[in-house]
């Protein structure tokens, strides 16, 4: 049986064969039965725990002694080049062996391929979700799950020719390593925001952060709520057929809002209100990082619970971008923590007489739009790199499944 993908490299028109997996190897087995000790260091020694994201983790992984090593049979002692495959509990997983004196146990499998694939291309097959569904549909064994060998070598897998094995290992791997830089990016940008949250704003009991903009050296001032921001929200005559889009939460643990288009007979006798411009919402049921949205737009027919109260910042005084960002630092969290009477954890809501009367720190008007406009700045690229890491990852799932048979 032969075929050819959706996708291919210019220059290559010929069919791809079917072949089983076994036709394509040279050996298959799986490591070592017997309890060899651990050692500080000497020859390493695997378990399917110490395969992860495509590579070996030496970090996980433990040595034994050179004795001992030398004492196993060549079917425990991988060579480099070989592809190694998890087959007991952790399933599936693959890595290609990249150093010598490595010795595998049994949750292990070993896979060295002749002239006729090549490990890194059947790595990538494998790495599939089509080749690992059926790796793990034909799984066996009671609450802990094995991968038999003997069904491995025999699943049938497209084999084009090695030159056009080599394009395509070639590009995947340049795929993966866009996918590490933009999450890696993406991660970066996140614990410098966290950082910077932390030192432009005064700790616990001070009054000054410990990095400022040049020009800044007066002490941040203390207001109450209720002086600064004004609670708005005019009520809603809704009409059973009216279409409006309502603000929610879509996840309490990141803090997201989203919009719900639902009809004023959804919404039947609830509270709500009209979203008003240059405004913050507050999510007033507590969760480990309260959700606050910012409205700098009018938004026809985009409404709220009185579950999402409405604070206007008074002109002049506080800076919209700068006060979103202030209430998901330790300090907004304290003011909205100690705002939150009765209950424990999740059973906490915010007291709206409780957040008027608190007490709030704010530097200058000018120092508030520095600080805001350099954590949306961050903000900005943090959501760039999270775009371009999920648009990579689909356009990778997308050449999956179009450049395999």
């Amino acid at each position: 049986m032969s075929n050819t993908p959706n996708i291919r490299f210019k220059g290559f028109s010929d069919a791809w064969e079917q072949r089983k997996l076994g036709d394509c190897l040279s050996e298959i087995t799986y490591g070592f039965t017997n309890p060899m000790s651990d050692t500080e260091d000497g020859p390493w020694k695997l378990t399917a725990k110490d395969i992860v994201n495509g590579k070996i983790d030496y970090s996980s992984a433990r040595h034994t002694s050179q004795i001992e090593y030398e004492s196993l049979t060549d079917k425990s002692k991988p060579l480099i080049g070989d592809l190694l495959l998890t087959k007991d509990g952790t399933l599936g997983r693959t890595a290609i062996v990249d150093t010598e004196n490595i010795c595998i146990n049994q949750s292990v499998a070993l896979l060295r391929f002749n002239e006729k694939c090549s490990a890194q291309y059947a790595k990538t097959l494998l790495d599939t979700p089509m080749y690992q569904k059926q790796m793990l549909d034909d799984a066996g064994g009671g609450t802990i799950k094995h991968i038999y060998i003997t069904k491995v070598d025999k699943m049938f897998i497209p084999v084009p020719s090695m030159r056009e094995q080599e394009q395509l290992v070639c590009f995947f791997d340049n795929l993966d390593n866009l996918i590490t830089l933009h999450q890696h990016k993406y991660n970066e940008m996140l614990i410098l925001k966290r950082y910077l949250l932390q030192k432009m704003f005064p700790k616990r009991g001070r009054k000054v952060p410990e990095i400022r903009f040049d020009g800044f050296k007066e002490e941040w001032k203390q207001y109450k709520c209720k002086d600064i921001f004004d609670k708005v929200g005019v009520p809603v005559k809704l009409k059973k057929d009216g279409l409006y889009r309502e603000i929610g939460i879509r996840s309490h643990g990141k803090g997201i809002f989203h919009k719900d288009e639902v009809t004023g007979a959804e919404i039947g006798n609830k509270r709500v209100f009209w979203i008003e411009q240059n405004c913050f919402i507050l999510n007033i049921v507590f969760a480990w990082e309260r959700a606050v949205a910012k409205t700098t737009k009018n938004e026809i027919g985009m409404i709220a619970s009185h579950r999402f109260p409405m604070y206007k910042p008074k002109t002049g005084i506080v800076d919209l971008d700068y006060i979103t960002k202030f209430f998901i630092t330790d300090q907004g969290k304290d003011i909205l923590e100690m705002a939150s009477p009765g209950g424990a954890g999740r059973n906490k809501t915010l007291g709206q007489k409780e957040f008027a009367e608190s007490n709030i720190l704010i530097p200058s008007y000018e120092e508030q739009i520095k600080i805001g406009e350099t954590i949306k700045a961050l903000d900005e690229l943090i959501n760039l790199n999270l775009f371009k890491y999920e648009k990579l990852k689909e356009i990778k799932k997308y050449m999956l499944k179009n450049m395999f048979v």
